[in-house]
């Protein structure tokens, strides 16, 4: 692996986990540390990392929170490992903007060699798997340029900026309007799909519009953060 790139495993930390860290330590001679899921991660230098994100041990909305993360940081790219099977990576690639995919079926060795590629900037995950996500993407194109579900021009705009990882604030700052009014706009989305948190919305909006995170977002939180006074 890249020397300036670090290994990030987020998963629970046991004695099975660190045994695993040892060897892709020793394999691919370069730093590999472990993040409980849940944890804050506070990184100690500025350098690319490659997040290894344990499915069975993360939430659905600890996931997004590292898309969400991601999204922000291009220092960051994600992988996910632990997969069942072919249908759970086309799954969890259709809610996540992930590099890499390791199944619970991968040897050690495969592991490392699909992370060296991933630290070399390629993606991996198999050809069959890439097929499928061309297919599926397509259908999120086409399936973007009908009305869904009686959803609004706003509404639409509203769960297209949930897939960011936008807080109510956020979303009523870029769209000028009160938080009152996007709670409102919220809670008719949900009924009208038929979900009961933010996490199923954007899971919905990702698998039946096709809706990409609105890409300056990140930019308008650091100008924001950048240009805001004291208090």
């Amino acid at each position: 692996m890249q020397k300036s790139r670090s290994l990030l495993l987020v998963t629970a930390s046991n004695p099975q986990c660190q045994l695993f860290i040892d060897y892709l330590h020793h394999q691919l001679e370069s730093p590999v540390a472990v993040l409980p899921p849940g944890s804050e991660w506070k990184p100690k230098e500025l350098h690319p990392t490659l997040v290894l994100l344990d499915v069975d041990h993360l939430s659905d909305d600890q996931m997004q929170k590292w898309h969400a993360r991601a999204m922000e940081d291009e220092r960051l790219s994600l992988a996910a490992f632990n997969l069942r099977d072919e249908d759970h990576a086309v799954e969890t690639l259709s809610a996540l903007h992930l590099q890499g995919i390791f199944y619970r079926s991968d040897s050690l060795e495969m592991i490392c060699k699909g992370l060296q590629s991933l630290a070399d900037g390629e993606l991996w995950m198999s050809r069959s798997l890439m097929t499928r996500m061309i297919s599926f993407l397509r259908r999120q194109q086409l399936n973007s340029y009908r009305p869904v579900c009686g959803l609004t021009h706003r509404e639409l705009e509203i769960i297209g900026l949930l897939g960011s990882g936008a807080s109510n604030g956020e979303i009523a700052d870029r769209l000028f309007v009160s938080e009152h009014t996007v709670k409102s706009h919220l809670y008719n989305i949900f009924r009208k799909i038929d979900v009961h948190n933010r996490i199923q919305a954007v899971n919905w909006a990702r698998q039946n519009l096709g809706i990409p995170p609105p890409a300056d977002l990140g930019r308008r939180r650091r100008e924001t953060s950048h240009h805001r006074g004291p208090g």
